[in-house]
């Protein structure tokens, strides 16, 4: 296995959004809450709005998600036999 190499970049902020940062730490690194509290592009729910904004479906792919989803109602993966 390889040892993940880890760059580093110094950043210059002021006391008031260092204070703030810092406050959200909780044990965390400040690159830790920095990831937590600014998610990468890409990795939210705007962005795939964003993303699919005018895009279309056909109603054979609605129908077949449709189908899926009822299918796995009463998976037992979702609801517990025990």
């Amino acid at each position: 296995m390889y040892a993940k190499c880890m760059a580093v970049k110094t950043i210059t902020i002021d006391l008031e959004a260092y204070d703030r940062l810092s406050r959200l730490k909780d044990g965390d690194s400040f690159s830790q809450v920095i990831k937590k509290y600014l998610p990468a592009v890409g990795s939210t729910a705007g962005d795939l709005l964003v993303a699919l904004d005018g895009s279309t479906v056909s109603d054979e792919t609605v129908d077949r998600i449709a189908e899926a989803v009822e299918g796995r109602r009463h998976s037992p993966v979702r609801e517990p036999s025990w």
